[in-house]
């Protein structure tokens, strides 16, 4: 049996409303036992018709008194929550995301806190990844940027030979290419980031637009002599092609980047009869990805293998899993020992 929910503001109402009704009855009863007294002891009826008005006067701004202090008293219960809920978000607005509310057992009261802790504690890791973001960032940064000024103040010492002019001035020009590719990464991160809608979508194959990836990286896994499986027929999807491409581009280029020479890279599609849904896996039989690294690769500027620092800005997957989050998919990663696949599944 479904048991319906009741909506916070109906049940804000209704404790309001008990409140009143247990104010309102101690309030009379307080009273009634007043008029009571008085009636038993015949002190309005000694005092006679006109003057019985007085007694019923002291009485009405009895009730009012003592009503307001029944209030006082009782409202304190339901504005304790109130007040630790008022500062828990003042903790919050100074900064402190580790604030923390309970608000007790009631069925509101557990709602409201749940609700609380959780937006603090996504607040708090915000903060986290805004935090390393600034320090991967500037420590990437500041390399390349090292780089090429040492290199070029070794340029104008004299006595050089031409290969070792050459020398410099290649790793000069890769670590400007690096900053340049970085600097490109950064802002289509920010524009996918910050894009909440996805537009400029239409049908287009996405079998070919895989093949036109991988053939964009010949030259990349020639020299490590890999071999490329692509073993899909074709599939139209409807989607954003520029940034479905950036996706592919960024799989493949880890694939490639990770794999041993003479390795082997297998992209697929599966797209079951029985599901709405399609399925893009690179596989490839690099190093193994640790479980508590696979949670952490997606986040920006985060490289686990350190050996392969230099060849990126370790962006592309927060990039990939942006994309496939603005086309109402998800991104995801199994690794073993002897394989690791990512997989990208989107809406057919």
């Amino acid at each position: 049996m479904t048991k319906h929910k009741v909506p916070p503001r109906t049940a804000l109402t209704i404790l309001f409303a008990i409140m009143i009704f247990i104010i309102l009855s101690l309030t009379m009863f307080i009273v009634g036992i007043l008029v009571f007294i008085l009636v038993r002891t015949g002190i309005i009826n000694k005092l006679g018709p006109p003057n019985a008005l007085i007694p019923i006067m002291l009485l009405a701004f009895a009730s009012i008194l003592v009503g307001t202090l029944v209030g006082t008293i009782i409202s304190r219960a339901p504005l304790r929550p109130a007040t630790l809920l008022i500062n828990g978000m003042n903790r919050l607005a100074s900064g402190d995301y580790k604030a923390r509310i309970d608000l007790g057992n009631l069925s509101i009261a557990r709602e409201i806190t749940t609700s609380f802790n959780t937006l603090a504690e996504e607040l708090q890791h915000t903060e986290m990844l805004r935090s390393d973001f600034v320090n991967n960032f500037s420590h990437e940064l500041k390399t390349p940027l090292i780089s090429i000024r040492g290199f070029a103040k070794l340029l104008q010492k004299k006595h050089l030979s031409s290969e070792q002019q050459q020398e410099y001035l290649a790793i000069i020009v890769d670590e400007s290419t690096r900053l340049c590719d970085m600097s490109t990464s950064v802002l289509n991160l920010a524009k996918v980031e910050n894009q909440s809608i996805l537009t400029d979508t239409a049908d287009f194959n996405l079998s070919e637009q895989l093949r036109s990836c991988i053939l964009l990286f010949e030259k990349k896994w020639s020299q490590k002599n890999l071999t490329i499986r692509a073993d899909f027929e074709e599939h139209p999807v409807h989607a954003n092609e520029d940034l479905l491409k950036q996706v592919w581009i960024n799989l493949i280029d880890n694939a490639i980047k990770f794999s041993p020479d003479t390795g082997e890279i297998h992209v697929f599609i599966s797209e079951p009869l029985s599901s709405d849904e399609i399925t893009v896996s690179v596989k490839n039989n690099g190093p193994m990805i640790s479980t508590e690294n696979q949670n952490r690769i997606f986040n920006k500027f985060w490289q686990g293998d350190t050996s392969h620092s230099s060849e990126g800005s370790g962006i592309g997957l927060s990039i990939a899993r942006r994309i496939t989050e603005l086309h109402k998919g998800n991104i995801s990663v199994v690794s073993s020992p002897e394989e690791t696949i990512f997989s990208v599944t989107l809406p057919r």
